[in-house]
Parts: C-alpha cells; sequence; structure tokens
C-alpha cells in the first residue's frame, strides 16, 4: 500500500516537481539569506499559468502572494478580481409628504459633490436630481 505522501508526489506535475527541486537545492547551497534567483521565479511563474498561483506555490514550497505579484508583473495583468466600486442606489420616489429635516449626499469617485438640505418643504424627484447629477459627472 502506498503512502499519502507518496500518493500526492505523483499528482503534481513534473515541471513543478522539477521546481521544487531546484528551490530546494538553491536553499540548501546558498551562502547566506537573500533573494530568490530570478531564474527560479520565472519558472515558477510559468507553472502557475499553467497549473495557478496556490497550487505552484504550495507545491514549491513558495509564499503565494510573492508567486502571485511576479506572475502579474510577467503578464501585465493582474489575477485577482478587480475591486468593487461602490454601487448606485436608485430611490424610489414615493408619495410627496412633508419633509422634516434631511440631507441628502451624492459624491463621485472623481470627487464632485452634492449636497440637498430639505427643510420642511415637499421631497423634489431625487431621482432626477441624482441622474442630473452623475449624467454630468460622467
Amino acid at each position: 500500500m502506498k503512502s499519502k505522501k507518496q500518493r500526492a508526489t505523483r499528482k503534481i506535475p513534473t515541471q513543478i516537481q522539477e521546481l521544487h527541486n531546484q528551490v530546494e537545492q538553491w536553499r540548501r547551497t546558498r551562502p547566506c539569506r537573500g533573494p530568490m534567483p530570478e531564474s527560479l521565479w520565472a519558472l515558477a511563474a510559468d507553472g502557475a499559468r499553467q497549473h495557478g498561483v496556490a497550487r505552484v506555490a504550495r507545491w514549491a514550497g513558495l509564499d503565494y502572494y510573492s508567486l502571485k505579484e511576479r506572475l502579474e508583473a510577467s503578464t501585465g495583468q493582474k489575477t485577482s478580481r478587480p475591486e468593487k466600486q461602490p454601487a448606485f442606489v436608485e430611490l424610489w420616489p414615493g408619495p410627496s409628504r412633508a419633509v422634516m429635516d434631511c440631507t441628502v449626499e451624492f459624491e463621485h469617485p472623481r470627487g464632485a459633490r452634492m449636497r440637498i438640505h430639505l427643510q420642511g418643504a415637499t421631497a423634489p424627484d431625487l431621482t432626477s436630481l441624482a441622474g442630473s447629477f452623475w449624467s454630468t459627472v460622467s
């Protein structure tokens, strides 16, 4: 019966196994602590393109975030999801009613701002105001 380590080793692609061996050889023979050679990072980035950053980092014993940065630098694009931008919230105009005291603020990522202060008046059509604000800022 094969051990768990033997079964796991069998599933690792030979390219990544060779990378792992080269990284371990470099770690054993380096004279002092220092950055890993670019040639090894290039091999790791190539493997990450084919097999994924997490798998290669785990299999080769490398730092996930360092490998991810190297891959992004070599491909010129991010491997992670883009940051979420704030979503626009649509205000449904309800029945007109008196507003006691209310301040509504709009802020565009480019820096434009609009503040509406309502005091003892009926509510204007905020949907139209918001639409007008966003169309003039874009």
